[in-house]
């Protein structure tokens, strides 16, 4: 089974994860698409990023409409500061039967070759990327590299950020989040301070 590995703080998850994930469990090669929830780093201060087992729970509950979409936190389990790298390997151990591939936004791919080990990554993962009206690649050898995939995803510009500074301006951001997503986060005033 071929996996794309969507990685975020999901903080919290809204209809634009969705949408970008969604598209790509529909329009590429890919069997099913892990949202993986990356944990809180003990080193940058916590101040509006939920726990982690709440912003799981926010992704299990928006995406279990959507057979193809799986809430992940195989990143819990692993040492921190995490690196992709370490998590791509922790992944083939214990699923070596699956092929896990990286979704990222455009804006991500300019910075990749800062990432540890990046050209490891490029070696043995296809990357797939969606557009962000951010801008265009600007590394042309990643764009013509055989392992990155460009998918004409559409273009969601919503914000974590945003929804949650709404949220505190007592702002209806319902339309933005998934329907579960919003009751819970209302249900338990989440975000308001």
């Amino acid at each position: 089974m071929k996996i794309g590995l969507y990685f975020g703080t999901f903080n919290p998850i809204h209809v634009g994860h969705l949408i970008i994930a969604n598209h790509m469990a529909e329009h590429s090669d890919l069997d099913q698409i892990w949202l993986v929830v990356t944990p809180h780093n003990p080193h940058k201060q916590k101040s509006t990023l939920l726990d982690d087992y709440q912003r799981l729970h926010l992704v299990h509950l928006a995406t279990e409409d959507y057979p193809k979409i799986k809430a992940s936190d195989i990143e819990f389990k692993l040492s921190q500061p995490n690196y992709t790298v370490n998590t791509l390997a922790h992944l083939k151990d214990h699923f070596p039967k699956h092929e896990f591939s990286l979704i990222m936004g455009e804006d991500n791919l300019n910075s990749l070759h800062k990432w540890k080990n990046y050209e490891y990554i490029l070696e043995n993962h296809d990357i797939y990327v969606y557009p962000r009206v951010s801008g265009e690649i600007e590394n042309s050898e990643l764009l013509n590299h055989s392992r990155i995939h460009k998918v004409a995803a559409p273009i969601v510009e919503i914000s974590s950020t945003f929804i949650r500074e709404n949220i505190k301006n007592k702002k209806n951001v319902r339309p933005l989040l998934p329907e579960k997503v919003w009751e819970y986060i209302d249900h338990n005033n989440l975000y308001k301070k």
